[in-house]
């Protein structure tokens, strides 16, 4: 059964409509503050105002810290509830948790790149963009918060306790990466964004491991004029076109991806869509809001960096990744 905490929490929250319980207010707390302080993340240890980079780092511990005893309530709350109860408050609860992986891979993006000047691109959204309650103020801080289709969805009919956790790629992750420049599908996929835009990588682990990724590049023009004048060029040299007879376990469909021409972005695209998305995830994430989370995060990370629009590049045949898009919104 749920702990005399845990059950407390519940309570704090979905307190009151227009009010919060005080670990829900703390939650909001923090990551107005986080958000407002970022600069402060990268002021060296021996300056002046060290100290402010200190206490960041000590907060984003403890929004850490609440994100995650509300992500393991959900999942709790999920196994132990009466169904009555459960089928009552998981749509809410199933939102905070969505809306909490996705601010808290954010922070953690926040503490490790230390970005320049964050952009707040904060235009005034339509009333009907944010809903009410903890849930509509998180969004609201996002910088993706205006992203709707990514918000506005309807939970999932059978409720699933999977744990999952969501977070930006680190560097003791480069050599699990180095494996990705192997030609395995997610390879091709992954390749030129962990050589060329790693910063803008975010991972997702479920209990089994890692279970999905979102990959993007912040400038895709100059991303893709580097990926086919160096990355590509490297792979084809590594993996040339007569490889394939030596070792089937290559496939010749991996070395035919590696030898094709790209295809050209136009112009236009990339003037109104200046930054280039990848995302996936595994058969067993069945979890929309895992999915959606994944997304939000990376674009939260992107638009914080003055992007104003995104695209991606899928196969017409590729129907897997067209579903997976169309599903996101």
């Amino acid at each position: 059964p749920l702990t005399l905490a845990e059950v407390r929490m519940l309570v704090e929250l979905f307190y009151l409509p227009y009010n919060h319980g005080p670990q829900a207010q703390r939650l909001l707390e923090h990551f107005r503050w986080l958000w407002a302080n970022s600069l402060s993340v990268g002021v060296p240890a021996t300056a002046p105002d060290a100290c402010r980079g200190t206490q960041w780092r000590g907060r984003a511990r403890s929004f850490q810290l609440l994100c995650a005893q509300t992500c393991r309530l959900y999942s709790r709350f999920v196994s132990g509830a009466g169904q009555a109860l459960l089928y009552d408050l998981h749509p809410y609860l199933w939102d905070i948790r969505n809306v909490l992986l996705a601010a808290s891979a954010f922070v953690l993006w926040l503490g490790c790149q230390s970005i320049a000047a964050p952009t707040l691109l904060g235009e005034d959204a339509e009333p009907w963009v944010c809903r009410g309650g903890l849930f509509g103020e998180l969004q609201a801080l996002l910088p993706a918060g205006n992203s709707c289709d990514l918000f506005h969805h309807p939970p999932p009919l059978l409720p699933s306790r999977q744990l999952y956790l969501l977070r930006p790629l680190l560097p003791p992750d480069k050599v699990r990466a180095q494996l990705s420049r192997a030609p395995t599908p997610a390879g091709r996929l992954l390749g030129s964004f962990l050589s060329l835009s790693p910063e803008y990588t975010f991972v997702l682990e479920d209990e089994g491991g890692p279970c999905g990724y979102a990959a993007g590049a912040l400038c895709a023009e100059g991303f893709l004029r580097q990926r086919d004048s160096s990355w590509l060029p490297a792979m084809r040299h590594k993996y040339p076109r007569g490889l394939g007879a030596g070792a089937p376990a290559v496939g010749q469909e991996a070395l035919l991806f590696f030898h094709a021409e790209p295809r050209a972005v136009p112009l236009p695209v990339l003037r109104r869509y200046p930054s280039l998305v990848q995302l996936g995830t595994a058969p067993r994430v069945r979890d929309a809001g895992a999915r959606r989370s994944l997304a939000l995060c990376l674009l939260s990370a992107l638009r914080a960096n003055g992007s104003h629009g995104v695209f991606c590049q899928v196969s017409a045949m590729d129907r897997q990744q067209l579903s997976f898009y169309s599903e996101l919104g």
